[in-house]
Order: C-alpha cells, then structure tokens, then sequence
C-alpha cells in the first residue's frame, strides 16, 4: 500500500514517519519505494485504544494527548511526510499535526494508505453516522485545510485493489464506495446515512 502510494502521491521532503501502529508498514513501503528515508518520528502510548472509537469528542481528544508523542530531535527542522492507514472524523489527524509543528516540523505532507471513508460501517466498527465522516461532507482540499497540512493524499481505490491483488467482488469496501453486500435495514440505514436524508450534500 505504502509503495503504490508513493507511486500516486509523492512529495519531496526529508522523512518519512508513520502514525503507530497501523500507519508503520505502509510508511516503510512509501520510503522504500521513494528513496526518502524513513524515521521513527512518534512514540505510542500503548495503554490508550483507539480514539476513533470513543463515545465523545472530548474522550476522543483526551486520547490523542496521551496516546501520540512526537520526537523533536527527529522532527525539528524537517520536510516531514506522515503516513496513516486513514482519517474518520479528521480529530485525531489535526491533533497530530499541531504535535508535529509544535515539536518543530516545517511542513507536514499526510499521505493516507486507504480511500477516503465516506460511508459508516454497520457490520461492527462504531463510525458513528455519515454526517460525521469527514470525507462525506468535505474535499480533499477542505479536509488538508481543516487537519492544517501543507499537502494531503488518499491512495485511490485502483491502487487499493492493484496493491493487495484483490477482486473489489472478493471483500467489503462500503466504507469507501457505499455499495454495502448485505441489504441494511430502512430504519437503520436513515439513522446512519445522513445524506441519503438529505441533510448534508
């Protein structure tokens, strides 16, 4: 994923760092296949979960702060390409990215390892309804202004399936495409789906 990645989206700059642990081997992959050499530019707290997850904004954000802490002996002065598997609600991507330039990053390049989530998960992740997503409601421009980096990428959903040999037919991809493979209920699929509501555009 990393490599493809970098085959659609690279960028000049001086690291490249994933975000723990999911964002790790696609950044190696994007550093291998660039030539930009890659850096262990943060440090995971291992006793906090996943932030995505939590049922508020404000458990959500308290995570971040105590789950991601940046290096500033890698970071600072640095052309910095952050790697991760992907951005849900966009929280924890612009806490990241204010860690970063705190800690002395001089420009910031998020490269993502997966399509942008547009579509709430029903068969057990908790993504919350559509109108939460950001990638639902915004552009990729919308989104790097939002999150505060220099430039952002989504690997594309032909480099997806190119990368891991895959037949689209063969796996759920709902979250990216919207083409759920079983029939969601009426009165769950309103709760969720908020544009099909006509709520947001």
């Amino acid at each position: 994923l990393g490599k493809q990645l970098a085959a659609e989206s690279l960028v000049d700059a001086d690291i490249v760092i994933g975000v723990p642990d999911s964002g790790i081997p696609a950044a190696i992959g994007f550093s291998e296949a660039s030539g930009i050499p890659y850096a262990e530019g943060l440090i995971k707290n291992r006793y906090v979960g996943r932030t995505f997850i939590q049922p508020t904004q404000e458990m959500r954000e308290s995570g971040i702060r105590m789950k991601l802490n940046p290096l500033r002996d890698v970071l600072k002065g640095k052309r910095v390409i952050v790697i991760d598997d992907s951005i849900v609600r966009g929280t924890t991507s612009r806490k990241l990215v204010k860690a970063l330039r705190d800690a002395g990053a001089t420009e910031i390049h998020m490269r993502i390892s997966s399509p942008p989530v547009t579509h709430p998960c029903f068969y057990g992740i908790d993504t919350d309804t559509q109108d939460q997503l950001i990638a639902a409601t915004k552009s990729v421009a919308e989104i790097a202004a939002q999150i505060g980096v220099d430039t952002l990428a989504y690997l594309s959903w032909e480099g997806m399936l190119a990368a891991t040999n895959q037949d689209p037919n063969n796996f759920c991809s709902a979250c990216f495409t919207g083409d759920y493979p079983v029939e969601i209920p009426d009165g769950v699929k309103k709760s969720k789906l908020m544009l099909e509501m006509g709520l947001i555009n």
